[in-house]
């Protein structure tokens, strides 16, 4: 719609998680220096917290996307789930397949695969992203998985990803266990003021678009509105260029920012009276967040969606090299065999020259 009008490339402010846009504030990179510390030294439990839209997930896709090729990582979106139903989706993920009613022998197929990739060197990697919906028993059997292991190294790493709620769950007395397995923790932060405005020129510029098409009052407004949460920012920018667009406005000012956080309220988009009240805490949102929360849900979908493209894909890019593979050695064989059959046909023509030689010798002998 506005692309063309602004000059971008693309939406620079789209809603679901687009590692091609991350913005590495100072706390993007202390939280991704912490994974892969976590990751390089095989600790037992990764945890990263946030708040709902800071962040988290587009983090983890970038860590994915960047990750080393000797880890075999697996991804679980859905913990609205049993423990068992969890279980199933951990088989799934790695293409293991799951025997009902028969736990011990899946946990023994489990093992063998994890120590198969140790063999060949690979670690394997577990990502469980919105884990603050995991019940206590769901928990209980991944702290279980954690007990595989090597002589010398653990064969399965997790990482923990979820909102404020789930690190607060840990200091329950009943999850100690798990507690004191969590070797690297951290909580993302929402962005400054300063980091808010980097935020907003890093996004139109790699859309292709002006570092200077948000005014330095718009952007003030816009830190104020979202109290520095990308999701907020990126819905609030892209509702803004919609009206600029609307307005045939060259820069977004303070007065259309207004307009966008009025209008976004009314409609139930935007908790506006979180805006209004400076001393208001996001962990109490309730009614304002309903539809941050339908936004998690379509990102969860979305996101699985695009890992099952990305499986796919690389399961179609496997087939096509071993098909040429294939070729190459069928063409191979042909012209080994084209290659002997000429040979072949070589010896036989001298065998019958020197017939035919001696058939001429005995001729004019004679």
């Amino acid at each position: 719609m506005y692309e063309e009008f602004y000059g971008f490339e693309e939406k620079p402010f789209q809603i679901v998680p687009n590692p091609n846009y991350l913005y590495l504030s100072p706390k993007h990179k202390n939280a991704l220096s912490c994974l892969e510390y976590g990751l390089n030294d095989n600790v037992g439990f990764i945890l990263l917290t946030g708040e709902i839209g800071s962040g988290k997930t587009t983090l983890i896709r970038y860590l994915l996307n960047n990750m080393d090729a000797s880890i075999t990582p697996s991804v679980i979106f859905n913990t609205n789930v049993t423990a068992e139903e969890f279980f199933i989706f951990v088989m799934q993920s790695f293409d293991l397949k799951y025997r009902l009613k028969n736990k011990a022998k899946n946990l023994e197929l489990l093992y063998k695969f994890m120590l198969e990739q140790y063999i060949v060197g690979k670690q394997v990697l577990l990502i469980v992203d919105e884990a603050q919906n995991l019940s206590d028993a769901t928990l209980e059997e991944i702290r279980m998985l954690s007990n595989f292991q090597s002589d010398d190294r653990l064969l399965l790493q997790i990482i923990l990803v979820g909102q404020p709620e789930l690190k607060a769950r840990f200091k329950n007395p009943s999850l100690a266990q798990f507690a004191q397995r969590i070797a690297v923790n951290y909580h993302l932060q929402a962005l400054t003021a300063d980091e808010t405005r980097n935020y907003i020129v890093f996004r139109l510029k790699k859309a292709g678009g002006k570092p200077d098409i948000f005014s330095a009052d718009a952007i003030d407004e816009i830190f104020r509105a979202s109290r520095g949460i990308p999701r907020t920012i990126n819905l609030l920018c892209d509702s803004a260029l919609v009206y600029g667009f609307a307005d045939e406005a060259d820069q977004i000012d303070i007065r259309i920012i207004k307009i966008v956080i009025d209008e976004l309220g009314i409609i139930g988009l935007y908790d506006k009276s979180a805006y209004e009240n400076t001393q208001y805490s996001v962990s109490n949102t309730k009614d304002g967040n309903e539809f941050l929360l339908r936004l998690e849900k379509i990102e969860t979908g979305l996101q699985k969606l695009q890992l099952q493209v990305e499986s796919q894909n690389k399961e179609m890019k496997r087939q096509t090299n071993a098909y040429k593979k294939a070729l190459i050695g069928k063409a191979k064989q042909l012209i080994k065999s084209e290659r002997n059959r000429n040979v072949e046909l070589w010896e036989d023509n001298k065998r019958l020259r020197m017939k035919l030689k001696e058939l001429e010798s005995k001729t004019n002998f004679g």
